[in-house]
């Protein structure tokens, strides 16, 4: 499935869906997807600072509207992606503590569940 559409599903369709799972590509483009536009909108920021202050500004807040916008779904992937691997999706939570993240980038890495778990059935593979 090409990255804007999984980054589509992600946001449109699934923007707080919270239950059920996510498998490896859905969250692994998902993040890809938001890393290149964060990228891309930090160059342009950057890049109109250097001409004016103002729209340097206006892009800056673009930026942030753009990660402020995608923090539900980021968070509900997340979770759905922990679910996949018949995990809890409070484990989020230890991203929190020092180190944490490494703990949770190795949970979002595990191989998903095959067949059904006490989060639903496996996750549907992305066209």
């Amino acid at each position: 499935m090409p990255i804007i559409d999984t980054w589509k599903l992600v946001v449109l369709e699934r923007y707080a869906k919270f239950d059920g799972r996510a498998g490896r590509p859905e969250y692994w483009w998902f993040a890809l997807a938001n890393f290149l536009a964060w990228m891309v909108l930090s160059i342009l920021a950057v890049a109109a600072m250097a001409f004016a202050d103002v729209l340097g500004i206006l892009m800056f807040l673009v930026l942030g509207a753009y990660w402020v916008g995608l923090i539900v779904p980021t968070i509900a992937v997340a979770i759905r992606r922990l679910h996949d691997s018949n995990k809890s999706g409070w484990l989020l939570l230890i991203a929190l503590i020092p180190f944490g993240s490494i703990v949770v980038l190795v949970f979002m890495l595990l191989a998903s569940d095959t067949g059904a778990n006490q989060f639903g059935e496996a996750a549907e593979p992305l066209a």
